[in-house]
């Protein structure tokens, strides 16, 4: 018994180390990047790396919030020339609200479809179902980038191009997210929407009250899965965004760059700025986040 209990005592130990490990190779670059913010151009471009700032200085992020001014927030009224901006504020403000309002958006969205349409390829029967289901885990392999040109001809036709709606309707329809709900609502109880329908409940009613609680794990997941998924798409974000007001921070920080020179420290006050919202997100979603993975597991 003794040798049991030492051994995994032992095996504890091992764990914890290896998980402190790569714990701290994680956490490394976040403390890179926003130590880095905070140094000055020499320390950041000399050849012997100062782990820790020697001199504190806020000129990176003097740079980030000085090079440009834009209207906080602007309306156009649809099919006029007519719109209502706000007041002018640090160009690096608006486009840090224009990337949390787009992946804010894409997330609610994405959330609210998926786990609608993977509760009814999951519970319901109907013609079709398993060429749907077929052609959802198909598009889940294939690249944006094939569907780039559809997608931009589209968004021009609704005359959506250069918006944020032109980065958050496609993610919408991502198809892993459909998937990922489905095999959530395959777990629910035949049972309990048996016994909401004797009730007398709806299919909305059986969906809010029955369904949703159960997969509220799942959602979760998903929820921070779109949140990155949208906040790191900078492929799209490139392609269909072009003028200052509707720039994301990824986007405004590439455009504040020189074309013969690279400024690490205003590189890195715009990612410390960027990474806040993630951590929140991850933050306030890890129950759900931490469940929905176990969830998962144990089904696979």
């Amino acid at each position: 018994m003794d040798k049991k209990l030492n051994r995994t005592g032992g095996y504890k130990v091992i764990s914890v180390i290896i998980i402190a490990i790569f714990a701290i190779a994680f956490a490394f670059p976040l403390y890179w990047i926003i130590t880095g913010s905070f140094k000055t151009p020499a320390a950041i471009n000399s050849t012997t790396p100062q782990w820790w700032p020697q001199e504190w200085v806020m000129d990176n992020y003097q740079k980030l919030f000085s090079r440009q001014v834009a209207p906080l927030w602007e309306i156009r009224i649809p099919f006029t020339d007519a719109s209502f901006a706000g007041p002018e504020v640090p160009a690096a403000m608006r486009w840090l609200l224009n990337t949390v309002f787009m992946a804010v958006a894409s997330m609610i969205l994405t959330c609210i479809t998926a786990a609608m349409a993977g509760y009814a390829l999951a519970k319901k029967r109907f013609v079709g179902r398993t060429i749907m289901f077929s052609l959802i885990v198909c598009a889940m392999a294939l690249p944006k980038q094939v569907i780039l040109i559809p997608l931009l001809r589209e968004m021009s036709s609704l005359e959506l191009y250069n918006t944020i709606w032109a980065v958050i309707f496609p993610i919408v329809g991502w198809p892993f997210g459909v998937f990922l709900m489905k095999q959530f609502a395959e777990g629910i109880p035949g049972e309990m929407m048996e016994a909401a329908r004797i009730d007398g409940a709806g299919e909305w009613k059986t969906f809010y009250t029955i369904a949703l609680p159960l997969i509220k794990p799942g959602i979760g997941a998903l929820a921070i899965f779109t949140f990155i998924n949208s906040w790191n798409d900078y492929f799209m974000q490139l392609i269909m965004l072009s003028s200052t007001d509707t720039l994301t921070i990824s986007l405004g920080i590439a455009k504040l760059q020189a074309e013969n020179a690279t400024d690490f420290g205003l590189i890195m006050a715009g990612a410390s700025l960027a990474a806040i919202p993630i951590i929140i997100v991850f933050l306030v979603f890890q129950k759900y986040f931490t469940k929905g993975i176990t969830m998962g597991a144990v089904k696979g």
